[in-house]
């Protein structure tokens, strides 16, 4: 259950919204990167002090993908850089950070950087930033003075129901762990002799591709990402023309093939363009086309792993 007692909080003056609650002031829907933005951090900070939390954990965490739909040009890194490493280690869903990196994700968030995530603290605290500079948190205590910090702070704290961006935990689209079971089903597939194709989803819009083995099949389990998505396909075609040729004609997809020196390489095409990736696939030794619609992937297995305990709390 959410936290009961949930703020809605902007810079917008509720005194200039319509009958319908649209706001047609004169306030911008970008951030200020100056002292709006500031006061947005320390009413958070506020709300988390009175809460008596010291750290949130980061539940599914995403970068931006094939198309961006942020008000701001995305950056290098997601705007994430000086936060985590460049492989972004440590930014994983369910991992805790003190209540000052959580401040500047929620910068990240508010300057539609590229980066996006919940910070939550199980059902006692939770912080989402929605589009247009609207931020929502939520506590389990009424946190009034946190409030009135908000209003000194020239910001309007709003008392709603709850944030409209609660995960919601009735559909969700994986439900299968990557258990001992599963990977021995994996394992017997490629003792056939055969090649499985992975898609390691570590954060949501960001991919990494592995080919099985049966010889490799420990070593590539070790490093995958925490509470990761993946989907195993079928190997790849060693007829690349053949793929190229069965590109779809208006429907985008993912286009995976492995390079001369083995390395598995993906790009996102919108199209055939058989000419730019008849030169991009040169040499490869296999390919495949997989598609992005939901409702056309019919892979092998798809399934998330679980923490170490067994149990599966990834929210895919």
């Amino acid at each position: 259950m959410p936290p009961p007692f949930a703020h809605r909080i902007t810079k917008y003056n509720p005194a200039d919204r319509d009958e319908r609650g649209h706001y047609h002031g004169a306030e911008d829907t970008v951030s200020d990167h100056g002292p709006v933005e500031a006061a947005y951090l320390e009413a958070i900070a506020a709300f988390a002090q009175e809460s008596g939390i010291d750290r949130l954990e980061i539940r599914e965490p995403e970068v931006t993908g094939f198309v961006a739909f942020g008000l701001e040009a995305p950056v290098d890194g997601h705007g994430l850089a000086g936060l985590f490493p460049a492989d972004l280690t440590g930014y994983y869903d369910g991992a805790e950070v003190s209540v000052p990196v959580a401040l500047e994700l929620v910068r990240v968030m508010l300057r539609d950087q590229g980066a996006w995530c919940r910070l939550e603290q199980q059902d006692r605290f939770t912080v989402h930033v929605g589009w247009d500079q609207y931020l929502y948190v939520a506590s389990d205590r009424p946190c009034e003075a946190a409030v009135a910090r908000v209003r000194e702070l020239g910001l309007f704290a709003e008392p709603i129901t709850t944030s409209p961006y609660a995960a919601d935990l009735e559909e969700p689209e994986v439900t299968q762990a990557a258990d001992e079971e599963l990977w021995e089903q994996v394992r017997a597939k490629l003792a056939v002799p055969q090649r499985l194709l992975l898609e390691e989803t570590y954060l949501a819009n960001a991919t990494r591709w592995h080919l099985l083995t049966e010889s490799n099949l420990d070593a590539v389990r070790a490093v995958l990402g925490p509470r990761a998505l993946l989907t195993v396909w079928p190997d790849l075609n060693p007829d690349v023309d053949a793929v190229l040729a069965e590109l779809p004609q208006d429907e985008s997809a993912d286009l995976v093939w492995e390079a001369l020196n083995g390395a598995i390489r993906h790009v996102t095409v919108d199209g055939p363009h058989h000419q730019q990736l008849a030169t991009l696939l040169a040499g490869a030794r296999a390919a495949c086309c997989l598609p992005l619609a939901l409702d056309a992937r019919h892979p092998l297995f798809h399934v998330a792993l679980p923490d170490s305990d067994g149990v599966l709390r990834a929210r895919w």
